[in-house]
């Protein structure tokens, strides 16, 4: 029988099946091959006694969260509390591109703004918005279901950025359980324990443990060059079709930066030793 994992916990894997749901451990086969099942993928079940018995192939994967097949990635990206953080966007914003994965963001906490940091975050978000990017906000939340209907969504974010928050505004009926940010450590704490995917309107939405840091394994530097969408763009109106925007003459880019059009900190990406990216 075929079905979806929409949950894992420790080695039960929920599968979500025509005939309804079936928690099933998987076959010493996976163990052996050194195959990990993940929230998301399709796979095939014996129903009878509860194995999964094969992995169907996959459109994508991630490693953190680990999830399979997604369409689209919603990034709950907090403006305060924790502080908006554009270093980690921009890391979840190429990590999702390099996985073929469309990412939206998603704004949350603007109500607790000034004026002149709401002008501020205003001018920040015109400029993914300008470079090809979907920005929203957790008010929004018509628009949001228009734009995940029918997807495999994965929700993802900082811990503390309000993911379960913003989960429960889509569906009101899963009341899922959040907490205050941290104080101390000014992020939040991880409320969410497992990966699991939710049905919402038609979508499937998977609510991830938060994180504060990302990292870029299995990507090398011309990975990271062609998946930031503002240096990918600009590649062909450089002097070198292999331009790496460091070093070389002619190079669009930085002139591009030194004119203020460019994010200083999407940049340093590129300038850091691949050691430093994760």
């Amino acid at each position: 029988m075929e079905g979806i994992i929409i949950k894992n916990q420790s080695n039960d894997y929920t599968v979500r099946t025509s005939n309804g749901l079936y928690v099933c451990k998987p076959r010493g086969k996976f163990r052996n091959d050194k195959i990990t099942p993940l929230v998301g993928d399709s796979v095939i079940i014996d129903d009878i006694n509860n194995y999964l018995l094969e992995i169907l192939p996959r459109k994508n994967s991630l490693i953190r969260p680990p999830i399979a097949n997604i369409d689209i990635a919603l990034i709950a990206v907090s403006v305060k509390e924790p502080n908006f953080d554009s270093n980690l966007l921009d890391k979840l914003l190429t990590i999702i591109s390099f996985n073929n994965i469309e990412p939206v963001i998603c704004l949350t906490k603007l109500d607790l703004l000034t004026e002149e940091e709401r002008n501020e975050i205003d001018k920040i978000t015109s400029y993914y918005q300008r470079i090809g990017y979907i920005v929203t906000d957790n008010n929004n939340i018509k628009e949001i279901k228009k734009i995940i209907k029918n997807k495999k969504v994965v929700l993802a974010g900082q811990s503390g950025a309000g993911k379960s928050s913003l989960l429960n505004r889509l569906d009101k009926n899963l009341s899922l359980e959040t907490n205050e940010i941290s104080k101390a450590l000014g992020r939040g704490k991880h409320t969410t324990r497992c990966v699991t995917l939710y049905e919402v309107d038609g979508a499937l939405i998977a609510d991830t443990p938060g994180f504060s840091s990302v990292d870029f394994r299995g990507m090398t530097k011309l990975d990271i060059r062609d998946n930031m969408k503002e240096m990918f763009d600009g590649l062909h109106y450089c002097k070198y079709r292999d331009c790496m925007h460091i070093k070389e003459d002619g190079c669009y880019i930085k002139e591009t930066l030194e004119k203020g059009n460019i994010l200083p900190v999407s940049y340093t990406h590129l300038t850091l030793p691949t050691s430093d990216l994760v």
